[in-house]
């Protein structure tokens, strides 16, 4: 992909994404534009451009922005954020609070947000009161949001998840052969899981939440992409609710009133 081609591509994807292609992406984006040139026959980047600015349904953007967008997640992972969330569920209960609204802002393939859903049982087990929980999980991909709502993951995904949460929240596809876990109703009736486009506020939500995960995704977005969504997520929280960001993201200058209260964690005055 020569230099001119891959500058429509990152064009293209940053008009429709928000995703922002730095220099040295060419051969990425060469590689996983390729895949739809060879799942639709076509064989160069000029009709295929020419396919997805002209395509009426949109449908062929998406499948384009599903090949471009890096999915890397896992039950857990950065597991100081659910910690975290765990020691707030126990204060939050404590004081009286039943009903309970997080938003997994770019759930991949739907580790993270089943890793709220399991924290959040968790926390919740020794009380006797009905507890009302509600997750929402976006993500831009609707590749990875097939993944999610089956909820199957192979063995070695769940390596993180203690046995003892293995056997309450996931079954087994094949007794005979323990490759594949599948996740309990218990915790897929808890989630949502719809396509949103994180570049494009305001959302359709109302809120309040309680917490919102927005993690590992704003590297891709440039600084302007990235203030438009902080201030949408401050809107979106409830006073005196959190939001966790990556470890690797860094977003100095830009949190506004947010308060840091850990690294990577940040609460609504």
């Amino acid at each position: 992909m020569d230099r001119r081609t891959f500058d429509r591509f990152r064009r293209l994807v940053y008009e429709k994404s928000g995703i922002a292609l730095g220099p040295g992406k060419e051969a990425l984006v060469s590689a996983r534009v390729n895949r739809r040139l060879r799942a639709l026959g076509i064989d160069n980047y000029e009709t295929y451009l020419r396919r997805v600015t002209h395509d009426p349904s949109g449908e062929e953007i998406v499948q384009l922005l599903d090949a471009i967008s890096t999915n890397v997640t896992g039950f857990f992972r950065e597991p100081a954020h659910f910690e975290f969330l765990a020691q707030m569920m126990a204060e939050w209960l404590a004081a009286g609070q039943r009903r309970f609204r997080v938003w997994s802002a770019a759930c991949s393939t739907g580790e993270e947000p089943y890793s709220i859903a399991i924290t959040m049982l968790e926390s919740a087990k020794s009380t006797k009161a009905d507890i009302d929980i509600k997750i929402l999980a976006t993500d831009i991909s609707t590749r990875v949001l097939e993944t999610c709502r089956q909820g199957t993951y192979p063995r070695e995904r769940l390596d993180a998840v203690p046995r003892v949460l293995r056997t309450c929240y996931f079954t087994q596809d094949h007794p005979q052969n323990p490759a594949r876990y599948t996740v309990k109703d218990v915790l897929s009736g808890m989630i949502v899981f719809k396509r949103l486009n994180l570049s494009t506020p305001p959302f359709p939500m109302h809120g309040p939440l309680d917490v919102i995960f927005c993690r590992n995704v704003m590297i891709y977005f440039d600084q302007g992409v990235r203030a438009r969504l902080l201030q949408e997520l401050r809107r979106l929280l409830r006073p005196g609710g959190y939001l966790m960001v990556g470890h690797a993201e860094s977003l100095t200058g830009m949190m506004g009133d947010f308060k840091a209260v850990r690294p990577s964690t940040y609460m609504k005055p």
